[in-house]
Order: structure tokens, then sequence, then C-alpha cells
């Protein structure tokens, strides 16, 4: 799905969401989640896809909120019609950590829905689950609007978002080193990520001279069952990594949900070492863990890409590198769905090139020498 640019609220105007989920507990739920952040306002609720899509238009909705398993018209269907007939409508999918879940979600993204949240699922309280939902959805809501300040300081439930300074202002001193031969590929994103990844990872050739590395923001089984389906798509082969994996030519290695992607380098070769340290950026698998990894084994020789996503992940580790003399490269903010992570990036100047999707891996393909 194309990205469609952030919309800049007026002061006082609130994002206006309709909830659509089968389950009474599930909408009281989000709905008194949502209505306790000034910036949202909950315009209405639907059980069903059928009645959402009449709701539609009598509401005016900027974001919706949609289960996948209902009766009637199901997730999957009210997507697909929300799509034809709403192109700008946000639609935010909730799933369950099942394969089922994860199979469906996968699905969904590909269809043009623009984020998930998994469903609270024993969370022991009503507190607990509503502070979840706060945690994870709001901000997932938000990520699409450029909400005025003044309705962001008085959101309690909205993280706080570190501006990047420029990179003169830096206290690490950033030295532009030259540029030796690529020897891995390092890849990171997030929001609207499997769409970009499933949309260049087949372009790489078959024999591609570099291994590729890739942190996507997704929990587990999400990120096997996206290995599996970009494994289908690609010329390269494509898995979800495991502990002690070699970092190979011409193979592309997927974070598991839950671990941070690292490498390390012995008498045999480059290999994956997985950890569960604490969250970076509040990320596991985190895009920075990954690069200041790969920066300790492969120096400068390395071309790292900042695609689509909420957040700043992959800002530092993107600093890392460049002081080593790698290359960085940014999706530009026109074709991301949500130009976070690749946008602190080239605000703090670290971005040697800001291209559109569909030249990210021409660019890569050029810079390894096989243009």
């Amino acid at each position: 799905m194309p990205a469609v640019n952030k919309r800049m609220l007026r002061p006082g105007e609130r994002i206006r969401v309709l909830v659509v989920d089968d389950s009474v507990v599930i909408r009281r739920l989000v709905t008194h989640a949502l209505d306790q952040d000034p910036a949202l306002e909950v315009v209405g609720a639907a059980s069903n896809g059928a009645i959402a899509l009449q709701r539609i238009p009598q509401l005016n909705p900027d974001v919706l909120t949609l289960d996948i398993e209902m009766p009637e018209m199901d997730g999957l269907e009210t997507l697909r019609r929300v799509r034809r007939e709403y192109p700008q409508l946000r639609v935010i999918m909730f799933s369950t950590l099942t394969e089922r879940g994860a199979e469906v979600t996968l699905e969904a993204l590909s269809l043009g829905a623009d984020d998930y949240v998994t469903k609270a699922s024993n969370e022991g309280s009503l507190d607990r689950s509503m502070a979840r939902l706060r945690e994870e959805l709001v901000p997932k809501i938000k990520q699409f609007f450029h909400v005025p300040a003044q309705s962001r300081a008085v959101a309690r439930s909205e993280p706080a978002h570190v501006v990047a300074a420029p990179l003169a202002a830096r206290s690490t001193s950033v030295v532009q080193s030259a540029k030796v031969r690529p020897k891995v590929i390092v890849i990171g994103v997030s929001t609207g990520g499997p769409t970009a990844l499933g949309s260049i990872l087949p372009e790489l050739p078959a024999g591609f001279p570099l291994p590729v590395l890739v942190v996507q923001h997704m929990p587990p089984l999400f990120t096997r069952l996206l290995a599996e389906r970009l494994h289908s798509s690609c010329r390269l082969p494509v898995e979800e990594a495991s502990q002690s994996d070699p970092v190979e030519a011409g193979k592309i290695l997927i974070a598991p949900g839950d671990f941070h992607l690292k490498v390390v380098s012995n008498g045999g070769g480059v290999r994956v070492y997985l950890d569960q340290a604490p969250p970076l950026n509040s990320c596991r698998p985190a895009v920075d863990a990954l690069f200041t990894s790969i920066a300790d084994v492969y120096g400068g020789a390395v071309i790292a890409a900042v695609l689509t996503g909420m957040g700043q992940d992959g800002l530092r580790g993107a600093e890392i590198l460049k002081a080593q003399g790698a290359s960085v490269l940014a999706q530009d903010e026109a074709s991301s769905v949500v130009w976070g992570m690749p946008g602190a990036v080239v605000n703090a100047g670290l971005a040697d090139r800001v291209l559109p999707l569909d030249q990210v891996v021409p660019e890569i393909l050029r810079m390894a020498g096989r243009s």
C-alpha cells in the first residue's frame, strides 16, 4: 500500500477512532483506554465489519481498530472493502499470539492494514489490561498524525520521543572515513516493514555475494512466519535466525521475536548470537543491537538501510556504523508508512542517501558492485 503522509491535527482536534470487535468486553476495554487520552476520541463501535462499513460515512473516523475473527463479515473482508472505499482511513488490526493470528495478521498487512496490536490475554486484572492497551495501541494510533504539542503534553500514556540533536551537537565524535568494500547488508524496519521487505528483498539476485541480516519489530512466531512468506517470494533463501547460524553470503536472516540479533566472530567465521538482554528503544529485537554488533565485527565494511518505522530505533547504531566508515541508507518520507526511524537518521545527518523504497535495492547492488 502506498504511504499516506501524516495528517496535521488542528489545535483542539482529536483523532477519531471507530472500534470494531465482536466482543463487548474488548469494545468497552478499548474505548475506555483510548478515551483517557485527550488526543483521541472514540466516535463509535461496531460488532462486525458489515456494521462498521455502514458507520464509517456517518462517523467519519480517522482510524479503525479492527478485529480479525468476527461473524457476518470478518476483519480481512472488511479490510478489503475499506481499502477500496476509504483508502485514506488508517487501519490497525487486533491480532492474537497464535499461529493462526500471526498468519492472518501478515495477510492483513499485505492487504493494506497499517499496523497491528496483539490482544491482551491473561493479564490478570482490568488495570493491567488497560495499561497494556494504552502502552501499545495509543502510540500506534498517534504515529500517523502530527499531534499538537499541547495535546501531547497532557497525554500521559504517550511515551516521550527524544528529538535527535544535529550531528555536530552530539557528544560522540563521528568521523567519516574512506568507504571500504562492503561485506554485509543490515536492514532495520518497523511499521510498514513486512510490506516493504516483501517489495524489496525479492529484487536481490540469486547468488548475491553478501549476507543480509534484518531486524523487523515483531513478536515471536510472527517473525518465523514472516521469514517463511519472504522465502517463498525471494531468489535468496530466507530464514528466521537461530543461535550459532553461520552468517553466509547469499542468505537472508530475520531476527526472531523477543531476541536481539547480534553477530560474533571466531575461528569458524561469523555466526549469529541471540540474547534476551533488556530491550533497546522499547524493542527486542532492536535495530540498534544488530547495528552495534555488526560494527564490532565488520567495522565499516557494511551497508545499513533504515526503512519505514515508528520511533528512533537504529539511530544510535547508524551513528556507530557511520563513525566506522559504513554506508547508511534511509528510506524517504514519501514512500514510508511512518517516517520515524529513517527520519531520525536523516535529521541527524547520518544518511549517505535518502531514497524511495524502490531505489533501495538498486543502490545496494550499486554499492556492492553488482549493478
